[in-house]
């Protein structure tokens, strides 16, 4: 029987081999898709406890980076216990890094992390132009639009991209992270919210799921 709370704490701990070799025992014994979406929260409450850790200066970029590509690999074992599960996407987030900016560690962190959280994540990549945005946003109906920069040029990029995409009709929730923004920066952009950390990010998000 896989002990949920061990489960959470070995991710939290960023324990791989535990944690791999607690859900391959677990998929073994042919648990049902209730246990195995038991397993998902517990992997999720893990990732908690990471971006808990990070906020508090003792993890680091690098480990949050290792936990995303963790989480991913737990789900991936864990998926063809979870069978079909359309049903259980959170919503699906467009994601990029805008205009004039070529960053992307903390863009692929969250993305790591939202998928783990069971968003479907489109990711545009760098360098985004706003008519990339509105485009895709019409072609996927996004819950939320999410837009990443480290340059401090980023800001203009990103109301830019938020004009655009209100000009365009698009109605989905706007989070823009990275280290220029602010809540002056997100009030001036005109975003819904604004995150300089990707676990906390991911909260927001769950919020308006």
């Amino acid at each position: 029987m896989l002990d949920l709370k061990v489960l959470t704490q070995a991710v939290g701990d960023l324990e791989e081999e535990d944690v791999l070799d607690l859900l391959n025992e677990f998929v073994e014994t042919n648990p049902t898709e209730a246990d195995a979406q038991e397993a998902v929260v517990a992997c999720q409450g893990g990732m908690a406890i990471v971006g808990d850790l990070f906020e508090k200066g003792e993890y680091f970029v690098g480990d949050l980076i290792f936990a995303g590509e963790l989480l991913t690999e737990a789900i991936n074992l864990l998926k063809p216990v979870l069978g079909n599960q359309e049903n259980a996407v959170a919503g699906t987030i467009i994601l990029g890094t805008v205009h004039g900016d070529l960053h992307d560690i903390g863009k692929n962190i969250f993305k790591s992390m939202s998928e783990a959280a069971g968003f479907e994540v489109v990711d545009l990549g760098i360098d985004v132009a706003p008519e990339v945005f509105v485009e895709k946003a019409k072609e996927c109906n996004p819950m939320i639009i999410g837009m990443s920069g480290v340059l401090t040029l980023a800001i203009d990029s990103m109301k830019e991209t938020v004009d655009a995409l209100k000009a365009a009709g698009i109605d989905a929730k706007v989070i823009i992270g990275g280290n220029p923004v602010t809540k002056e920066s997100c009030e001036f952009v005109g975003a819904d919210k604004f995150t300089t950390n990707a676990a906390e990010g991911v909260k927001i998000c769950q919020a308006w799921a």
